[in-house]
């Protein structure tokens, strides 16, 4: 895959809590170089990573209820909705892993759905983070079907911020649970070239990577 296809599979990442102003600024610029699917941050940066990639073809991306997952569904949603206004095109949520690990399924599609609506009310891309590395097979399997009943629009792997990030049989397993209804977004520790194909050959459409420029030269 040539390096300019690449490029649209990829978020450019920055979630972390320390980033400035001027560091958001930066991978801005990065992804207006590269052009690159996304420029992915924390919801407070929204309006000012919008500005930045005015005039491209570059969305704007936001996490919601990150890294967590663990606050109210009404929190997501609104966070989700204020992140819209402020220029978000793309809002990636992740999911109440406690409840889906305990095995409470009407709440975790209650949640999610909570964030579909708001999302979709306004005509954007939800992606659900289901954080494989607390889940095992069976845990994953089914947070692929929720976020599938919920009518998101993408299951993604990891915030990059648990004990583990993606991993190839992770989304293998989640592509062959959605099939081609849902995209997939294969997330954390991709450093390389060589990495970002093996998850796009196991079924990923979209990458979450802060090694863009890494993978990309």
């Amino acid at each position: 895959m040539d390096k300019t296809t690449l490029a649209k599979y990829l978020d450019h990442t920055l979630l972390k809590p320390n980033a400035t102003k001027k560091d958001i600024v930066q991978i801005c610029n990065e992804a207006k170089q590269y052009n690159t699917a996304s420029v992915c941050v924390n919801s407070y940066w929204a309006k000012l990573v919008s500005e930045e990639l005015k005039g491209t073809d570059v969305n704007t991306c936001c996490v919601v209820g990150f890294p967590l997952g663990a606050m109210s569904s009404k929190a997501k949603a609104f966070e989700a909705t204020e992140a819209i206004k402020a220029g978000a095109e793309e809002i990636d949520m992740v999911i109440n892993v406690g409840e889906l690990i305990g095995g409470n399924d009407d709440a975790v599609l209650a949640d999610i759905k909570a964030v579909v609506d708001a999302v979709h009310a306004e005509n954007k891309l939800l992606k659900v983070i289901i954080e494989t590395s607390f889940l095992n097979k069976d845990q994953k399997i089914r947070a692929c079907e929720l976020s599938e009943k919920a009518g998101a629009d993408f299951v993604k792997t990891s915030t990059g911020f648990s004990s583990a990030g993606a991993k190839v049989e992770d989304v293998k397993l989640m592509r062959e649970t959605v099939g081609d209804r849902l995209g997939v977004k294969a997330s954390g520790g991709i450093h390389s070239y060589d990495e970002a194909i093996a998850m796009i050959d196991a079924g990923a459409n979209r990458l979450g990577v802060s090694a863009t420029i890494q993978i990309l030269s």
